[in-house]
């Protein structure tokens, strides 16, 4: 057996569903799927079944989380911009803001997108609440102190074809660091280099279904291929993986749902993802389409980075680079039972999960009880 260390991975998008909905997943089942699949930290979206938009609704996830987690765990806060007073109550206790400006799962869809400055300005000019020092107890996790914060927590966006071109006009005036989660064509990424060229603050991700999916595929997945931005064309794909130096994370935007309400009438949008995520780039390493140093900038260094993320020596995972395997949904940790790469062949399997020194993780067990994780904080100034 060949192993591999790497520093635990960090994920900036997924979706575990709970407070709401944890019939898809919790957050138990969902680090639990985490550790699987190699990662330390997880970054939870605010689109839940009721909205996590207020102060009140981010205190109960929270407290519901520090009971459940096994592995590390930030939050986001939402918003549709009726909610601007309650930006400076929740901003320290949140890793940064997420608008949802085209169709997706929950209610946080924005309808007036003149609200749009008027929400990157109100963010903006929040500032964290300022602390002598951040206890590191009760379940909480600070996060790094950097100068690149300066009290400016990102706000991330999901923005499609026109709406990308919105996003950095404002951006052009107001310079917050602005994150494009899941970008998936050719036509979206060009805009985001022409930005990133213009030296305006902006990072983007993509998933791995997007790299290792296309359109085609959902002849085939059903119900199971559909998710928000949809499967793109191979030319799309393509143009991703030649541009891969200009996207700064991979994202799984982990998104279970269960099999009979995919095979229902709604069919919502989403796929899970934490599980399958490293093996899939793993396999792409092993097939010269992408290189071990390739994996940490974008499933490591580069979120550390770009959501202020503390890392630390001792959390890191070990690989077995030579285990070849099939994926077979009826293994995986995540409640939702299914994967949009059921049968594929993959190679490179996490053998063992470290945090913090403590191991948490090893042929396919779960070593530490419900709330080992921590709640990932910003730093207050």
């Amino acid at each position: 057996m060949s192993v591999l260390t790497l520093p635990g991975l960090i994920d900036p998008h997924v979706h575990l569903r709970d407070p709401g909905q944890t019939q898809k997943e919790d957050f138990y089942t969902g680090t639990c799927a985490a550790l699987d699949g190699g990662y330390t930290t997880i970054l939870d979206m605010p689109n839940n079944k009721i909205p996590i938009a207020t102060l009140e609704r981010l205190n109960e996830k929270i407290a519901i989380a520090k009971k459940k987690i096994v592995c590390d765990v930030g939050f986001y806060f939402g918003s549709v911009g009726d909610n601007l007073e309650e930006f400076k109550k929740a901003k320290n206790k949140v890793i940064g803001i997420k608008l949802y400006l085209n169709e997706t799962t929950g209610n946080l869809k924005m309808t007036d997108l003149n609200l749009l400055e008027k929400m990157f300005t109100a963010w903006s000019s929040t500032k964290i609440i300022s602390s002598q020092s951040i206890p590191l107890h009760s379940g909480i996790l600070s996060t790094k102190k950097s100068k690149s914060l300066k009290n400016k927590l990102p706000i991330l966006v999901h923005a499609e074809e026109k709406r990308v071109e919105d996003v950095i006009n404002v951006v052009r005036k107001i310079k917050i660091h602005t994150h494009f989660c899941h970008i998936s064509t050719a036509y979206d990424l060009k805009q985001i280099i022409k930005a990133k060229e213009d030296n305006l603050p902006i990072s983007c991700g993509v998933t791995p279904h997007h790299l290792f999916l296309t359109e085609k595929d959902v002849e085939t997945l059903g119900p199971y291929g559909k998710m928000k931005p949809p499967l793109s064309s191979k030319k799309d794909q393509d143009f991703l993986w030649k541009n891969l130096s200009y996207i700064d994370v991979v994202e799984s935007d982990h998104a279970p749902h269960t099999i009979e309400e995919k095979r229902g009438g709604e069919q919502p949008y989403g796929v899970p993802g934490l599980e399958t995520t490293l093996p899939l780039l793993l396999t792409a390493v092993s097939e010269n389409r992408l290189t071990i140093d390739d994996i940490i900038r974008l499933c490591h260094k580069n979120p550390a980075k770009i959501f202020n993320i503390q890392t630390d020596p001792q959390t890191k995972i070990e690989i077995n680079t030579h285990d070849s395997y099939f994926i077979i949904p009826d293994s995986l940790f995540t409640k939702c039972c299914w994967s949009p790469f059921d049968g594929w062949k993959v190679k490179g399997k996490v053998e063992r999960v470290f945090i913090r020194g403590r191991k948490v993780f090893e042929d396919d067990k779960i070593l530490v009880k419900q709330g080992f994780g921590r709640v990932l904080l910003p730093d207050r100034q």
